[in-house]
């Protein structure tokens, strides 16, 4: 007892018991999972066992219409919400730490409660939000502005504003934070050196706030990139259900669940999340490339 005591207390031995739950849990939630799906997508899943196909279900996704529905929504969504969830949240950050601001941490719980809220929560206020029926309290805004009621939900433009609008929404407060975080760790005396060269807001962002952030931004990219393409519980609860009008709200998250759980497939779905897998990998390397993040520092 005394000998385990004493190699616990070691110095040599206690790094690797302090990380040892981590490298446990890694592989058993993700390394585990991930090679069982990558075998499982090369097999047809039945409850009677599994056969070897081969790349028969990855054949299938090339001429699977439906697939590249999903894909395009995902690639589109995730691009919107890159363009609506990175400049807005900087810009409130930006405001936030600046003096016009008062009770600071009031605005920040305020701005970071939707993100406490469940996403079935969110998408059933949203879906009777934006309901086609006079009742919705955006069709009511529409009658208040002498305009008919609108079926939000049935066309892709107006569908896809709600889901934006719920988006928004729940991380704004998010990723506002992220960058206040990171507006922290600049120093401010370079602000102040800014002033003394007669600088004035927008050049001090431009010069200072922005190359600074860089860090930060290129964090929030990465995570908005990997939650985009994976969105899948706005939309169904937005849509009550996998089957949006015109499959406008499908996903590839959502077809993996259509294959993979409604219709018991789960060897094509495997092969569809190995290929959200490889979308998402490729999207976040190229754009870690093309930031410099992978560029070696120079001596």
């Amino acid at each position: 007892m005394n000998k385990v005591k004493k190699m616990l207390y070691s110095q040599k031995v206690a790094p690797y018991v302090f990380v040892l739950p981590f490298v446990v849990s890694l592989l058993i939630f993700w390394l585990y999972p991930l090679i069982s799906g990558i075998v499982m997508s090369f097999q047809d899943i039945s409850f009677g066992g599994s056969q070897w196909v081969g790349l028969k279900h990855y054949q299938k996704l090339a001429s699977d219409k439906f697939f590249k529905t999903a894909v395009f929504n995902s690639v589109e969504y995730m691009l919107l919400t890159l363009l609506l969830l990175i400049p807005i949240p900087m810009m409130l950050a930006v405001l936030m730490e600046s003096r016009l601001t008062k009770a600071k941490g009031v605005w920040k719980v305020i701005m970071y409660i939707p993100a406490l809220t469940s996403v079935v929560i969110s998408g059933m206020l949203f879906r009777l939000m934006f309901s086609e029926g006079d009742n919705g309290q955006m069709n009511q805004l529409m009658h208040l502005l002498g305009n008919a009621s609108i079926p939000w939900l049935k066309a892709k433009t107006t569908g896809w504003v709600a889901l934006l609008l719920l988006c928004m929404w729940r991380w704004t407060g998010v990723n506002m934070l992220y960058f206040i975080s990171g507006l922290k760790s600049i120093d401010t005396s370079l602000y102040e050196s800014a002033d003394i060269d007669g600088a004035n807001a927008k050049q001090k962002f431009w010069y200072v706030t922005l190359p600074l952030l860089k860090p930060t931004t290129i964090y929030v990219i990465t995570i908005s990139v990997y939650a985009g393409l994976s969105m899948f519980l706005e939309s169904f609860m937005l849509w009550n259900g996998n089957s949006s009008p015109k499959n406008i709200g499908l996903t590839i998250v959502g077809y993996l669940y259509k294959r993979g759980i409604e219709k018991n497939d789960m060897g094509y779905a495997c092969a569809v999340g190995m290929v959200l897998l490889v979308i998402a990998l490729a999207i976040n390397v190229v754009q870690l490339v093309a930031t410099g993040t992978f560029k070696k520092e120079e001596k």
